[in-house]
């Protein structure tokens, strides 16, 4: 299919302290777990975009060689006036192209999803979140937990 991701990560980028876990979580948990466990190739902004390359035309290529999209969900990411670029092309893909499938994970409990953008709560009615819970943090590497077997669930075959 011409793709060479199985999924695009969209997390919050911030340097505060509870921005901590997610990037833990985004370049730590997600790649033992999804790639060297399970076989997945993971696009991480951060890691598998390049110094010097053009920012926006680097996430939209890497964006379409992805089978699917992981979103973050956390409060800083539905607090953030101005959502990310990556986010907006995301769901341009995942909505208007329909070209797209979303993973959304819920990294802590959003409660009410009023704050949230109108095209995030559309794809949370349609397949609802897959939910970070607590307990996780005490074994985040075991790839059998229910989490780890939701997130596989949705993504592509290997």
């Amino acid at each position: 299919d011409g793709k060479i991701y199985d999924a695009y990560v969209i997390y919050p980028k911030s340097h505060t302290n509870e921005a901590n876990f997610v990037e833990y979580f985004v370049y730590q948990i997600m790649p033992d777990i999804l790639e060297n466990k399970c076989g997945y190739k993971l696009c991480i902004y951060g890691r598998d975009i390049y110094p010097g390359e053009d920012t926006a035309s680097a996430i939209e290529k890497r964006m379409q060689k992805s089978r699917r999209l992981i979103i973050l969900l956390t409060h800083q990411l539905i607090s953030c006036k101005e959502p990310a670029y990556d986010q907006h092309i995301a769901l341009y893909n995942a909505l208007i192209q329909n070209d797209t499938k979303v993973i959304l994970l819920e990294m802590e409990t959003i409660g009410t999803y009023e704050k949230l953008q109108e095209s995030l709560r559309f794809i949370i009615k349609q397949q609802g979140t897959i939910k970070w819970k607590e307990q996780h943090t005490v074994h985040p590497q075991s790839s059998n937990s229910r989490f780890w077997k939701q997130v596989r669930y949705h993504m592509p075959l290997t």
